[in-house]
């Protein structure tokens, strides 16, 4: 059985925890061995975006001691896993340690949800059921730094009952960017703006994307204009099953006579 260390991400242990069990939801009925390393920390993304690779070196450290003995670590956000997979071995080399190097190097892969499920387990249809209209939004790093193309959608269209509804615009920004957000709002908002209307001429009931920083952003506006639309991490639509009706107890279910009730007849 495959062992896989969940890197939960900052912001879905400290905001939407929800992802984070529906990934061991998900995982465990596809048969994968799930851990939760208690001593993982930030990825040092937030450090390396604004220039501070030097400050996210302890991070670095950190990350390799504690998916160490993992055969692979699986990242619920595009962003998170495209820093480790990328921005790790540019702060270990200009740490100038060898060590640091070398053990990036043979770190455990790092995956994307999607990428894990059809990639590495091969599968596509996960055995969910979420019978609502659904658009999907590609987060950028997850579609220009990890290249995860449509592995996502194609684990949408194999889940009963959801109606996938194409978003025009799909691949352009959502305004977020981390940092980007708090030191250029105004042009963030916009940028949300013009997605949030996208969103909303679908018609969707529900918008899935990859990152919950990206739905953060855009729920948040769909909100404000009240939309009535939801927003949804991809792994909280995989995880969801069909209800399982219990049967009714048969004498329950079958009507009494007024003898059985203790009337008399």
């Amino acid at each position: 059985m495959p062992r896989v260390g969940l890197m939960v991400t900052c912001l879905n242990d400290a905001l939407f925890p929800d992802t984070g069990r529906a990934v061991v939801s998900l995982l465990r009925r596809l048969g994968v061995e799930v851990e939760f390393p208690a001593a993982q920390t930030c990825c040092g993304q937030p450090m390396v975006n604004t220039g501070y690779l030097d400050e996210a070196v302890p991070l670095v450290r950190n990350h390799l001691d504690a998916f160490a003995g993992c055969d692979a670590i699986l990242a619920p956000s595009g962003s998170c896993a495209g820093s480790v997979r990328h921005q790790h071995g540019l702060v270990a080399q200009r740490s100038g340690d060898p060590g640091l190097r070398r053990a990036v190097e043979n770190a455990p892969p790092t995956y994307e949800l999607s990428e894990y499920l059809v990639d590495v387990l091969g599968v596509v249809d996960v055995g969910a059921y979420f019978p609502h209209r659904v658009t999907y939004h590609p987060t950028c790093h997850s579609l220009r730094m990890l290249g995860v193309g449509d592995r996502p959608t194609r684990l949408l269209r194999a889940v009963r009952g959801l109606t996938l509804l194409d978003l025009p615009g799909a691949t352009e920004c959502c305004g977020f960017g981390g940092t980007f957000a708090v030191k250029n709002s105004e042009t963030s908002i916009a940028m949300g703006n013009d997605k949030a209307r996208q969103v909303r001429s679908t018609g969707a009931e529900v918008l899935v994307a990859g990152d919950n920083s990206c739905l953060m952003h855009v729920g948040g506006l769909l909100s404000r204009q009240r939309s009535g639309m939801r927003v949804m991490h991809l792994a909280e639509v995989l995880a969801s099953t069909e209800p399982v009706i219990e049967a009714r107890d048969e004498r329950a279910a079958t009507p009494r006579s007024a003898g059985s009730a203790g009337v008399p007849a």
